[in-house]
């Protein structure tokens, strides 16, 4: 086979869609461990909701696997890879060869050791499945504990609540989304969920799962001696990248499978993409997993290109998470908490509690590297601007920014002509 894909997700969607830019004819084929063809992830929260139906989850028409020339092996795990015979083995024992190899394997759920977390009543939210699993559960019952209160937990938590379960989020971190958002933003977040009902504990962790007699779970014990009534436990700490695979394989594997600026891993005709991949990182200017959708598609769509023989350099990926607290909307972009000690960086910030609102601007050595918005996104995409392309910022155009008036006429006239290149600015 020319083209194999391991793994179905958004990665995959993008693998295939570089490839076909280059080599219009050869077979493709995507192999995906679960038994629906690629579908949005963070979807998953509005079908457990309620809002959506199963049948809006895809991420391309039906006919677009046909039209790519792409077969598709649903249901199927890979249990082997050996690279220097180019063969990937199922477990059913199908042997496969390849040409090109994409790992796109994304991340498994991370479970830490809780006592009485093995058995029925114990769930992650990662996937399809899972969601389905939830949403016949969440009719037979009246409590949930979310435990995590990052963005999977949060999401999750939200969607059984507008099941109408009485939910509680248990974060070890002093505060909700610890790696997104700073104390000030967490804060607002945070009311909006408790004015609605949602219920926050921060700063505490659960130490046991408590189960009857029969093997039901009755309730959680917290790390502050506290307990809570609960019928289910949802577990949604996050996800570590899925490359046991890969390790097995001898492929280079540190956080996540390595890769080089053509998403090129060291073994010969094997790449990575999406949440599986360590890739550049284009603020910190060193490989890191930043598993969030649109560095997985461009990762795979790059990777694509290259396994099509088109030489293709991959700019780096840049952390960014977007999510909307029952009408409250915020946005985080890339450096959002910088060192305190760190002399190099800069802070802006301007709160208004009374109209739910925060802009928060962070600069290294002059240029714009993170912020954060809640309340008024409306110019989110400037603002992602000054920092994805290293944008100077002269005293005029700061001053805009802290204003929240971000503007393309302040960006220099050689970008527009596609002559920027941010490494090489005047000292």
């Amino acid at each position: 086979m020319k083209y194999v894909i391991i793994g179905n997700g958004i990665a995959s969607i993008g693998a295939i869609e570089g490839i076909r830019q280059v080599d219009k004819e050869n077979p493709i084929m995507v192999i995906g461990a679960e038994n629906a063809p690629a579908y949005g992830r963070p979807l998953i929260s509005y079908l457990l909701a309620g809002k959506i139906k199963a049948d809006r989850m895809a991420l391309r028409p039906t006919k677009f696997y046909e039209l790519n020339n792409v077969e598709l092996k649903l249901g199927t795990t890979v249990a082997g890879l050996d690279t220097q015979k180019k063969i990937i083995t199922t477990e059913k024992g199908e042997e496969i060869e390849y040409e090109n190899l994409l790992l796109a394997t994304g991340g498994a759920p991370f479970t830490p050791p809780i006592p009485g977390a093995e058995g029925a009543g114990v769930y992650n939210f990662t996937n399809l499945a899972h969601a389905q699993e939830l949403i016949g559960t969440a009719k037979d019952i009246k409590r949930a504990v979310v435990i995590g209160g990052g963005l999977i937990g949060l999401k999750a938590a939200e969607a059984l609540f507008d099941r109408g379960v009485d939910v509680t989020i248990v974060e070890l971190s002093d505060r909700v989304l610890s790696l997104a958002f700073d104390e000030n933003a967490a804060s607002l977040a945070a009311g909006r969920l408790d004015e609605v009902g949602l219920k926050v504990r921060t700063g505490v962790s659960v130490k046991e799962i408590q189960r009857d007699a029969e093997g039901y779970v009755v309730g959680c014990h917290l790390t502050d001696g506290g307990f809570l009534q609960t019928e289910i436990v949802v577990i949604a700490i996050g996800v570590v990248p899925n490359y046991n695979l890969a390790k097995d394989a001898n492929v280079k594997v540190d956080r996540g499978i390595m890769v080089d600026d053509h998403m090129r891993t060291n073994a010969e005709g094997v790449y990575a993409a999406g949440d599986v991949a360590q890739a550049l990182d284009m603020l910190a200017g060193e490989n890191r997993v930043v598993p969030i959708w649109p560095n997985a598609y461009n990762q795979g769509f790059c990777a694509g290109k290259n396994m099509a023989g088109r030489d293709t350099g991959y700019s780096g990926g840049l952390a960014m998470n977007s999510i909307s607290f029952y009408g409250l909307p915020t946005i985080s972009v890339g450096t959002v908490n910088p060192p305190e000690d760190d002399k190099n960086f800069e802070v802006a910030m301007k709160l208004d509690e009374k109209k739910k609102s925060y802009r928060k601007l962070v600069f290294q050595n002059g240029n714009l590297v993170g912020y954060v918005l809640v309340g008024d996104i409306d110019q989110a995409g400037m603002f992602t601007s000054f920092v994805k392309f290293k944008l100077p910022i002269e005293a005029e155009t700061r001053a805009k920014l802290m204003a929240g008036e971000p503007d393309a006429l302040h960006w220099p006239d050689e970008f527009f002509n596609e002559t920027w290149n941010p490494e090489h600015t005047e000292e």
